[in-house]
């Protein structure tokens, strides 16, 4: 379908989405992330798709909010209008922990929203230009997404505690050196070593990394190790049973690479 505010291609079993504003550095608005949402669920139907990398084009990942539309709800409001509602639908942290894997490409400025909506998703890979910042103090506003919660879990108490109360920006180097991206590359190497990790999780089974995605979403929080095990012993005994599982072991005696998406 056409999209007026993402680009959207695919190179063998690797959806990519590309927001495609970048006379605004991408700033967020509701029409665009309609788009990747259904960019990104149109991958998922698709079996021939595997994960999905998300990036921007030009020099932002996504520079967070579009402050302009902020301040027409501000007139709106003070004026007695009607605000402009967010679309009722899923939730994007539930739509990523239920998405096929997604590796985001963090190209450039990355802020606030910018910022979160990659906390959910299963790898960061950031560029050696990139700049980070969950910036919401600075404009009167909190971190969303679940932020407070995710941020913590990837980079430590005290790591986030910082990054929300002050707001600033830091640069790929120290999000690297904190955890907050999984590893950070040259800028123009940067789409290539985020498809190859695309295409390196792509060659799993489908089954076996929506199960994985789920376990681990489920126990991030659980306190009982016992339903944890419980958990993951369900989900081993019912793997051994799907055909991914015999392709692996007949590939291994048969001194070959398993194809786990034949047919």
């Amino acid at each position: 379908m056409p999209y007026e505010y993402i680009l959207v291609e695919q190179r063998d079993r690797v959806g990519v989405v590309t927001f495609n504003q970048p006379d605004r550095l991408n700033v967020f608005s509701y029409d665009m992330f309609a788009e990747v949402r259904q960019a990104i669920e149109t991958f998922n139907e698709d079996s021939g798709v595997g994960a999905v990398v998300l990036t921007g084009s030009g020099r932002a990942f996504c520079a967070g909010a579009d402050i302009r539309g902020w301040n027409r709800e501000i007139e709106a409001r003070e004026s007695g209008g009607e605000r402009r509602r967010p679309r009722e639908e899923e939730n994007w942290v539930h739509f990523i922990q239920r998405s096929k894997p997604v590796i985001c490409a963090i190209n450039g400025l990355s802020i606030g929203v910018g910022l979160t909506m990659t906390l959910p998703c299963d790898v960061r890979i950031a560029s050696d230009s990139a700049r980070l910042s969950m910036r919401f103090v600075r404009v009167g506003v909190l971190p969303e997404l679940a932020s407070t919660r995710i941020l913590v879990q990837i980079v430590g108490l005290t790591q986030a505690m910082e990054l929300m109360l002050s707001g600033r920006i830091i640069d790929a180097a120290e999000a690297g050196r904190i955890g907050l991206v999984n590893r950070v590359v040259p800028d123009d190497e940067l789409m290539d070593h985020a498809f190859d990790t695309a295409a390196e999780i792509a060659f799993n089974p489908a089954e076996s990394l929506a199960t994985i995605k789920r376990l681990v979403w489920s126990n991030l929080a659980e306190t009982d190790i016992g339903e944890v095990l419980k958990r993951e012993n369900t989900e081993f005994a019912a793997a051994m049973e799907r055909p991914a599982f015999k392709e692996a072991v007949s590939a291994f005696l048969e001194k070959r690479r398993p194809d786990f998406h034949r047919g």
